[in-house]
């Protein structure tokens, strides 16, 4: 990374402002370190419940495939595009926040009674289909909640990194820099505090030999 640029004001307010910059840095590393504990668990949590939802589409999708080839067996095309009719379907989904990302907490589906009279074979392939369709919504649910939890993780990660193997030890090698300089500063005024007290003395004791004998 590139060395960081701070406009740091001369002589002790620039020591004064760069402690108080050093430690809102360290303690802004100790809450993105805390945040990112959060995500990193709640992100196992999100990958596990998009892999299970996914292969509970995936097992309802076979099961309607199936119900749907033997309602054409014994109803054929015909029944199967007369069982189409019919309300339509409505999703709900749900919201929560996680560490300030919004994701998707669950997702709801749901149909009206069918029109008219289906039959057994077809009754059975409608309802295999609703378990599926139930199945995608809450997996497209899972999906898009580990989709932002993946992302404010890797955010918080960048930030993270930012801030400890930049700006900290940025900002620590600028405060080292200007302390070294002014403890110089301190020398030089004390070297010459003393010269200006030996410098009194001596012109007093100079003037003490030069005074005529009466």
């Amino acid at each position: 990374m590139s060395p960081i640029r701070l406009a740091v004001p001369p002589g002790r307010a620039g020591r004064l402002w760069l402690v108080q910059r050093l430690a809102l840095a360290q303690r802004a590393a100790g809450l993105l370190d805390r945040k990112l504990q959060v995500l990193t668990a709640e992100l196992a949590r999100a990958r596990a419940a998009a892999e299970r939802t996914g292969q509970a589409w995936e097992a309802a999708c076979r099961a309607a495939q199936r119900e749907q080839f033997r309602a054409v067996l014994l109803g054929g095309e015909r029944a199967i595009r007369l069982a189409a009719h019919g309300p339509d379907a409505q999703v709900t989904i749900s919201f929560t926040v996680t560490m300030g990302a919004r994701h998707p907490a669950a997702a709801q589906y749901s149909a009206g009674q069918p029109e008219g009279w289906d039959g057994a074979a077809v009754a059975a392939a409608r309802q295999a289909h609703r378990v599926a369709l139930t199945a995608a919504v809450r997996h497209a649910a899972a999906a898009a909640a580990l989709a932002v939890i993946e992302k404010e993780t890797l955010t918080t990660q960048y930030r993270l990194r930012a801030v400890r193997d930049r700006w900290i030890p940025g900002l620590s090698e600028a405060l080292r820099q200007v302390e070294s300089a002014l403890e110089e500063l301190e020398r030089d005024e004390a070297a010459r505090l003393r010269i200006v007290r030996r410098e009194p003395a001596a012109a007093v004791r100079h003037a003490g030999r030069a005074k005529p004998s009466g």
